[in-house]
């Protein structure tokens, strides 16, 4: 089966991390991993063609956040689907998330997290 779509993942806890990695590659997705926020930063500024989405854990450690993640993923790709995942910060998504967003909180079935890359992949894109 062939790849569809490359999908950078964020996340600081690895079991988590790998979880992920394998229900979206079941899923038909190419997968990017990233352990913390600058290494998420490096992946995007690297990626060519840019990821179709990111799914990020919102507390990271000190530096930066997920919320840091998504916000540089979408000045470099305007369009590109983001997926919050946590377990805490949930409440700040209103303040700090972005439009055409999804908030995820842990813990999670995969299919959800499926269903919400479909989501956000399948919806129109804003003009």
């Amino acid at each position: 089966m062939e790849k569809i779509s490359s999908i950078l993942v964020v996340e600081d806890e690895v079991l988590i991390l790998h979880m992920i990695e394998s229900g979206l590659e079941e899923g038909g997705f190419s997968v990017m991993l990233a352990a913390s926020a600058d290494r998420a930063v490096e992946l995007l500024d690297a990626q060519k063609p840019p990821f179709c989405a990111v799914i990020t854990d919102i507390n990271l450690g000190r530096a930066k956040s997920g919320w840091d993640v998504a916000k540089h993923a979408r000045e470099l790709a305007p369009d590109i689907a983001v997926i919050y995942v946590s377990g805490h910060g949930a409440y700040d998504w209103a303040s700090h998330g972005l439009p055409k967003s999804v908030m995820i909180t842990k813990p999670f079935a995969i299919a959800q997290l499926l269903t919400a890359v479909s989501h956000l992949l399948n919806s129109p894109r804003q003009g």
